[in-house]
């Protein structure tokens, strides 16, 4: 199967829908592909149709009057069939070729049947998102431990709370929401703890008064989980699960200004779920290949680069939202309706609308850049939580790679990076390919370098099938 459009955007969240409706409504032809069962993302997740009366989630989410406008003008350009809304399709590699670019995507609407499919275009917009990043500590492989991103995905999408008692932990202000909302829905939330101090906010007024919707909206949660009775210890960290089968018991303890537990500060915590969260890391599986150069986005990943108007360093290449450094998605909306007033003006056919410079647009993507770059600083990697592992940690838990064994490539064999000690332990080899344990390894070995995934010319599994029914060769991808 093979479409053709002037723009193929991959990525029907926030970022993905603004930009695609923000092209149609401008006179593009847009295919908007994206592996979910409906447009949304991660931030506009929702239960199965047939199940929404049934599990309501509107009190979860944050501007749905924006996702339903979104939706309206995206149903109204389907009808008139300017849009190809293409969901459950996964896209496993892009590509250039001589009119744009190729998106090779496989339709898994029919499971377990796939179907491979190629959109072509002049014009591709990157906006997939990013994903949780995790930091490693002794039990975390436990059964019951999950990412915050994960709790908060099994509630919106399912009304799933998972235990009785959970402890959540890590950094920054996404760990509010997600105990807000299992203390709503029913969970006893024994702890928050976060491991950075609140008065590092204090260093940064001006990003707290230029964004009052943000600290307004923490005084709600701060609201809920004060009605709900949760303690947030702040400087305070998960440095351990213990459990027979599942976790039982979580141990924290108090950091100093480096991260280090303090000496006689550690709590042991009876709980069956845990939920850690250390920010999240943009997803790029499909700009690497394309070569697209990166930017250090100052909360040790690395993101796409773009100019203001979203275009990245490849021509014809536009990338919007966490992509391009976590931000909320605020920011990312705005950064998809830039990038489309990009695509508009870059194409320049004739007969199609003029569309003026989105000054306003640009301000609100200045003003949230801004407030994400104050919470990375406000809410860094504690720098010495290595000291939290002993040496038969797992941290690749694919290739049950240990602490250890990444400890010795580094002293033994001076492994600079992760792709080196990859080659040296298989860490990153295993099923996830690298997207969990991925930025430790990199943090225990480059310690104060930000971290860029390795370039993946398959950026989800195919079979190969699947890859012999396309018919398309790969060869000149390589």
């Amino acid at each position: 199967m093979s479409e053709s459009r002037d723009l193929v955007v991959v990525g029907a969240g926030p970022a993905g829908m603004a930009a695609a409706a923000t092209a149609l409504d401008g006179g593009l032809r847009v295919v908007l592909v994206d592996s979910g069962a409906a447009p949304g993302g991660q931030f506009w997740r929702h239960p199965a149709l047939f199940a929404r009366e049934t599990l309501p989630t509107a009190d979860l989410h944050h501007g749905l009057s924006t996702y339903r406008a979104l939706c309206s003008t995206l149903s109204a350009h389907e009808r008139t069939g300017r849009l190809t809304l293409l969901l459950n399709h996964h896209v496993w590699t892009t590509a250039r070729d001589e009119d744009g670019f190729a998106v090779h995507a496989m339709d898994r609407g029919r499971a377990p049947e796939e179907e491979a499919v190629v959109l072509r275009a002049p014009a591709l917009l990157v906006a997939t998102g990013a994903y949780d990043r995790q930091l490693p500590f002794p039990g975390w492989d436990l059964p019951g431990v999950l990412t915050a991103g994960g709790l908060q995905s099994l509630l919106k999408g399912g009304g799933v709370v998972p235990g009785r008692r959970v402890v959540l932990g890590g950094t920054g202000p996404f760990l509010l929401p997600v105990a807000a909302a299992l203390a709503a829905r029913g969970a006893k939330v024994v702890a928050v703890c976060e491991a950075a101090a609140p008065s590092a906010w204090l260093r940064h007024p001006a990003a707290l008064l230029r964004n009052p919707a943000k600290w307004a909206e923490g005084a709600r949660y701060a609201g809920t989980l004060a009605r709900h009775r949760v303690p947030v210890r702040t400087r305070t960290a998960i440095v351990g699960a213990e459990g027979e089968g599942r976790v039982a018991v979580v141990r924290t303890a108090a950091l100093d200004t480096d991260g280090r537990p303090l000496p006689g500060t550690e709590r042991r915590i009876e709980a069956d779920t845990v939920g850690v969260g250390w920010g999240f890391v943009p997803q790029l599986d499909l700009l690497l290949p394309l070569g697209c150069g990166l930017g250090d986005a100052g909360d040790g990943t690395m993101a796409a680069a773009v100019d203001d108007g979203q275009r990245t360093t490849v021509p014809g290449l536009y990338a919007a939202g966490e992509t391009c450094g976590v931000g909320g998605a605020a920011l990312a909306v705005s950064e998809g309706r830039v990038a489309a007033v990009s695509v508009l003006t870059d194409l320049c056919a004739p007969g199609r609308p003029g569309t003026r410079r989105p000054a306003a647009e640009r301000r609100a993507v200045a003003r949230h850049r801004a407030f994400a770059r104050a919470m990375a600083q406000a809410h860094p990697l504690p720098p010495a939580w290595p000291a939290w592992l002993t040496d038969d940690t797992p941290v690749c838990r694919c290739e049950e790679v240990t602490a250890g064994a990444v400890r010795s490539a580094r002293a033994d064999h001076s492994a600079a990076d992760h792709r080196q000690v990859k080659q040296l332990t298989r860490a990153g080899m295993g099923w996830c390919q690298g997207r969990m344990c991925g930025p430790a390894v990199h943090c225990l070995v480059a310690r104060g370098e930000p971290y860029a995934p390795a370039e993946r010319l398959i950026a989800t599994p195919v079979t190969l099938g699947a890859l012999a029914d396309s018919g398309e060769s790969t060869s000149d991808h390589t």
